[in-house]
């Protein structure tokens, strides 16, 4: 349960107004919205799908880039809450669940800029990055995760329901549910055990 509090003692004046002004733009632009606080950089806005109940921070970046098809590219669930400077970036697909929460300044992309691994022929060095192929892996970001600042969550990662992501991690990897992951690359530490319903550290 929240607690109530007083919104001209936390913004202040001029804070408070700014947000009457935030919440009247929400409802004439993203009426299913929380409120969505500007400014704000979205591209590609029919190629997203936004639930019920998005809140964002100021200074977000979300674009959706229809390089491969004109479907919805980014998919975002319900009672989400964005903080600052959050970028999310998708060419194929990106999808997050609901009730996700994810801290400032961080990001997310299901862009591969050029090929360095695997069966591709790989791009050379002298070529400019720009002028470089992109392809891309699907991200999925699973119900109730929370993500700590300044994450980076790469191409091709699943994140488990339940997952906590710790600051200033990069997810290189899928993670499963209801772990706690720090680092880079990002590892599990602890994981919740449903039995005695604790979070314990991982051994292994």
């Amino acid at each position: 349960m929240h607690k109530k509090y007083n919104k001209i003692e936390t913004y202040g004046l001029w804070g408070f107004l700014k947000l009457l002004w935030a919440l009247l733009c929400t409802k004439i632009f993203y009426p299913k919205a929380r409120i969505i606080r500007r400014p704000i950089d979205i591209r590609g806005k029919k190629f997203i799908h936004f639930g019920e109940g998005l809140t964002t921070g100021k200074g977000c970046r979300i674009e959706a880039i229809p390089f491969f098809s004109k479907d919805i590219l980014i998919r975002l669930g319900k009672d989400i809450e964005i903080n600052d400077f959050v970028h999310i970036a998708a060419i194929s697909s990106v999808t997050i669940g609901d009730h996700v929460l994810i801290a400032s300044k961080v990001f997310i992309s299901d862009i591969v800029h050029g090929a360095y691994g695997g069966n591709a022929q790989h791009d050379h060095p002298d070529t400019p990055p720009r002028d470089r192929p992109l392809t891309a892996k699907q991200v999925v970001i699973e119900d109730n995760v929370w993500i700590g600042e300044s994450v980076s969550i790469l191409p091709g990662v699943t994140i488990g329901k339940g997952t906590i992501i710790g600051a200033n991690s990069v997810v290189t990897k899928s993670l499963p549910p209801n772990v706690i992951a720090v680092g880079i690359p990002a590892k599990p530490i602890k994981k919740y055990n449903l039995t005695t319903q604790r979070w314990e550290e991982i051994t292994d």
